[in-house]
């Protein structure tokens, strides 16, 4: 199965992963959370602190308290391998 369009967005240590079919957003919880359409996707992200990975620079990320350098969005073949890298501790900016 192929998406269309894979966002990876990144919370303060924890991250999100959206599929637009329908909408599906894969958390570090491990659930699968379904909207009607991507806008109600990314709203719901938006509202939950989340923000896309794509769309951060150097003085984003230090607002929010990290180096940019020092985090990437998570990779795994499946949910089963994405899941235990969902969360990871950040190399907090003083």
């Amino acid at each position: 199965m192929v998406d269309r369009l894979a966002r990876r967005c990144a919370g303060l240590g924890t991250h999100a992963r959206a599929r637009i079919r329908v909408a599906e957003v894969f958390n570090a919880e491990g659930e699968t959370l379904r909207y009607d359409d991507e806008d109600a996707a990314n709203m719901a992200l938006l509202d939950a602190e989340f923000r896309a990975f794509d769309g951060l620079d150097d003085d984003d990320a230090m607002t929010m308290g990290f180096e940019l350098d020092s985090i990437e969005p998570p990779n795994g073949e499946n949910d089963e391998e994405l899941l235990p890298l969902m969360t990871e501790k950040l190399s907090m900016r003083h």
